[in-house]
């Protein structure tokens, strides 16, 4: 069971969007090579996640279902990968960006002695090699990259791929047993604590975010309700997070979140290049600031000279009206 594997990322039985994402760009791989494309399925009472791999149009599925796996550990997915991947020597192993993703491609790459290429937004064939686009020096560049050795290791940036779709495939999944047991990992789960609902930044097609000129924590009400009328995520600059206005796990930028989505509207964001690096390669920009000459202009396709309390709410009214 050589060829192209991609590790199917699941939760609650489904196969999330990040994972559905990279099929896609596997699937071109394994074309390219003329190779088979093969699930990775993890975790406890996966059996209908192997179901909706095969729908969604992979070749066959190698799985693995025990409760060691029922939560993501990578000291328990990453021996168990490895250990695969010694047995069946695959020629690509892809995963999606997402923290699981880029933690079992580092601890697998790193144990196989393989070349690992994080964060691609594109791919094509070159012969029997993968060569990844990804981007480079804050996103200012993009660096095309190819893996020398056995096995080429890929994450790829969310949203840089059309999510793959029902094919009506079906197929028997190839079941194996863990590589380390309960008592053989160092790390336990004892519980979670979280929020509930909300849009995902690293999912979501709209994101509104706020930065200094939003002023303080009362100043993001007004992106918040344009962010839930458009059924997107609310985001933030650095600026904002440091000065306590709002939580880090709202940060875009290089060292907070990286996303793509279809519709990034910027309000009171200056566009420093950190700032740039997590947002630049949305498809539509849309910046509001009072300062004409921010540098965020310079990204934007769409740019609103103007008071962000007096704009967004206009902005706001006008989309309920429509929507």
């Amino acid at each position: 069971m050589s060829g192209v594997w991609i590790f199917l990322e699941n939760k609650g039985g489904n196969i999330v969007s990040g994972a559905r994402e990279a099929i896609t760009a596997a699937r071109t791989i394994a074309d390219g090579l003329g190779q088979p494309l093969t699930g990775l399925v993890l975790g406890e009472n996966v059996s209908v996640v192997a179901d909706a791999a095969f729908d969604l149009g992979v070749d066959a599925v190698l799985g693995t279902d025990d409760p060691t796996l029922t939560h993501f550990r990578v000291e328990a997915y990453g021996p168990l990968v490895t250990k695969l991947a010694q047995e069946h020597s695959p020629s690509v192993i892809i995963a999606s960006g997402s923290t699981r993703g880029r933690d079992l491609a580092a601890w697998v790459a790193a144990d196989l002695e393989a070349g690992l290429v994080a964060d691609g937004v594109s791919i094509t064939v070159e012969g029997d090699r993968v060569k990844v686009t990804r981007p480079v020096y804050a996103g200012k560049l993009m660096a095309d990259v190819l893996v020398t050795g056995s096995t080429q290791l890929i994450t790829l940036r969310n949203r840089a791929f059309p999510p793959a779709e029902s094919t009506g495939k079906s197929g028997s999944a190839t079941w194996v047993d863990v590589a380390l047991g309960e008592d053989d990992i160092p790390t336990k789960i004892v519980g979670f604590a979280g929020k509930e609902g909300g849009v995902s930044l690293a999912d979501a097609s709209i994101i509104v975010s706020g930065g200094r000129g939003v002023a303080g924590p009362e100043g993001f009400a007004p992106m918040r309700e344009l962010a839930e009328t458009l059924s997107g995520a609310l985001g933030s600059s650095r600026a904002a997070v440091d000065a306590g206005w709002i939580p880090y796990e709202h940060q875009v930028g290089q060292t907070g979140k990286v996303v793509s989505p279809d519709l990034y509207i910027a309000c009171g964001i200056s566009g420093a290049i950190q700032h740039q690096a997590g947002m630049r390669t949305s498809k539509v920009i849309v910046a509001i600031n009072k300062d004409p000459d921010a540098p965020i202009f310079k990204l934007a396709r769409y740019g609103i000279v103007g008071d962000l309390f007096k704009v967004v709410p206009a902005l706001t009214a006008e989309f309920k009206k429509r929507l």
